[in-house]
């Protein structure tokens, strides 16, 4: 069986509100063919979100150009908890969940040049919005502490949307994981302003790209992917968890780079093996309303 992809790009994104390299700043690791068609792979680290967003654009292009099919994923989550986008009051005329939150979010969310953006502002906005409290949002530093937004987590048990999605609610379960809630802005581990700072920059690359579709809101996500379901797609976009490999950093390799490089291989040799299909499924055993949950506002990782 032939592989679906030619090459894997892999993004480890931040929230970073000043240009920064090194640890803890965006990282994008590309395991790509070189002359002899042979997998190589080097990461690149770069200091700010414009400039990771041009980066992609970029390669991305030059990859399709010359015919490649290209896996691209991002460190965050691309979906919100069914529900969100009623809770906030977003019109669909007729798109998706998922799609009136990222065209939401685009909207709302600027970065400048120098990194520097008004996340916390915008996420006690969206609070404000779902329960006029500090609620579904939290982790704010005490300086963009609002009465819509707070530094300590919020009572979900009667909330009206929940504090997991599907996909991380399954990995605690299972303990394949502790993904932190998509809620989280701020401290040790959180993706919370990864996400809201990252789905902007995916939309604007989608919107740029005809051939890009994203995984799974733009596919069966209870089916496998297949050269059939990927007719005139060049580009996949998706999720992805790192630790879902184990990393050991080579010396002189911070942690975030060694990430993108296992998890680039580690889809780049499921695909070889030709399993990398099923692992773009959510799995059948799953109820008919978590997929359609999934497809329509959460969205889900390959490979769990």
């Amino acid at each position: 069986m032939a592989a679906l992809f030619d090459a894997y790009i892999m993004v480890d994104w931040s929230a970073a509100s000043k240009p920064v390299t090194g640890a803890n700043s965006i990282w994008i690791g590309i395991l790509a063919k070189d002359a002899r068609l042979k997998l190589q792979f080097r990461a690149v680290n770069i200091e700010t979100r414009l400039k990771a967003r041009e980066f992609l654009e970029d390669m991305v292009g030059k990859l399709t150009k010359r015919g490649d099919r290209v896996l691209l994923g991002f460190d965050f989550s691309l979906g919100y908890p069914a529900g969100t986008a009623e809770a906030l009051g977003l019109k669909l005329d007729g798109k998706a969940p998922w799609q009136a939150m990222h065209e939401h979010l685009a909207a709302k969310l600027k970065d400048k040049p120098d990194n520097s953006n008004a996340r916390y502002a915008i996420a006690a906005g969206m609070n404000y919005a779902v329960s006029k409290g500090p609620f579904p949002f939290w982790g704010a530093p005490a300086r963009d502490v609002v009465s819509t937004l707070g530094s300590t987590k919020p009572d979900y048990t009667d909330g009206p949307l929940p504090e997991y999605r599907i996909v991380e609610a399954h990995l605690r379960d299972n303990k394949l994981g502790q993904p932190k809630s998509v809620w989280q802005l701020a401290y040790t581990g959180s993706v919370g302003s990864q996400s809201l700072t990252g789905i902007p920059h995916v939309h604007a690359l989608r919107e740029a790209w005809p051939g890009a579709r994203i995984w799974p809101f733009e596919f069966d996500p209870a089916e496998p992917l297949t050269e059939e379901t990927l007719t005139d797609v060049n580009v996949v976009m998706t999720e992805i968890y790192p630790s879902l490999t184990k990393v050991k950093p080579e010396s002189g390799e911070t942690l975030d780079a060694a990430q993108v490089r296992e998890i680039a291989h580690y889809y780049a040799s499921l695909d070889e093996k030709g399993a990398l299909s099923a692992a773009f499924s959510t799995a059948k055993s799953l109820e008919p309303a978590e997929n359609t949950k999934i497809k329509a506002e959460e969205g889900w990782i390959p490979g769990v």
